[in-house]
């Protein structure tokens, strides 16, 4: 038997049929290739997490709604970093549940990092303020699987139902199986991510330090002045303009490219 966060009180939810049981592996199966293929392209995470929602609605029976939530890191209050739904009621109740009123079963789970299940989210008093609010828009079940990546909680996947009791263990089993591979993905996605920022940084200053030694070169040229009065000259300029001192050396080294092809015209 699956161990997991039931509603207390709730019936089991009915056996399922052999050739039901057969499509659902199925449907799961695709979904965890699916998932093991992607790649952080161009798009980046954000496109990756859309993707993981699309696949997790498919992947789960019984799921009317997904979404994928990522924490961010170092946080010892779980804090939502980004998150990608595949249908607009799963983004409102989302919204409630992250930005209002800070309760419900993927803030349950992402805390415990054990799978949270409700099958009648208005009797649920697990999240008293949540789940009544979620049932007034006509959604009564929840699950939510932790992404684990080596003991660490890194976000959740979050499905929902307007039926009451859609998610039974066998719904449990399968979406834990399809929360591992996810977890994976997007952990793999955020350190590329993370590795591609701080390249983009590094080229980004790097360039600015080429253009700033430039321009370091012209003012001493023009002026006989030695590097470190020329340094203290471009932030005179740039303290005085109120811009940054990148911004400065570009222009500098702009105008002085101009003055060397007005010299060299014919």
């Amino acid at each position: 038997m699956a161990d997991y966060d039931a509603q207390p009180g709730r019936a089991p939810q009915a056996d399922l049929s052999a050739a039901q049981r057969e499509a659902d592996e199925v449907d799961l199966n695709a979904g965890v290739r699916a998932v093991a293929g992607l790649v952080a392209d161009a798009g980046g995470v954000d496109d990756l997490l859309r993707d993981v929602a699309q696949f997790a609605a498919h992947a789960i029976p019984g799921v009317e709604g997904a979404s994928v939530a990522l924490l961010q890191p170092q946080h010892v209050t779980p804090r939502i970093q980004t998150c990608a739904a595949t249908a607009e009621f799963v983004s409102e109740i989302d919204k409630v549940q992250y930005e209002e009123l800070h309760e419900g079963p993927c803030i349950t789970s992402m805390q415990t990092g054990r799978v949270a299940v409700s099958g009648s989210l208005g009797s649920d008093m697990r999240w008293p303020h949540f789940g009544g609010r979620v049932a007034r828009m006509a959604v009564h079940s929840a699950l939510s699987l932790p992404l684990i990546v080596r003991d660490e909680v890194i976000g959740s996947i979050n499905a929902y139902a307007r039926t009451r009791d859609a998610f039974g263990e066998h719904a449990v089993v399968l979406g834990s199986e399809f929360a591992q591979s996810a977890a994976v993905s997007l952990h793999n996605a955020s350190l590329l991510a993370s590795a591609r920022e701080r390249t983009e940084n590094l080229q980004r200053a790097l360039a600015s330090r080429a253009v700033i030694d430039q321009a370091i070169g012209i003012v001493r040229s023009r002026t006989g002045a030695t590097a470190e009065e020329a340094v203290e000259r471009l932030k005179r300029m740039s303290q005085t303009e109120n811009v940054k001192l990148v911004v400065v050396a570009e222009r500098l080294v702009d105008e002085a490219v101009r003055r060397a092809r007005a010299r060299q015209a014919p």
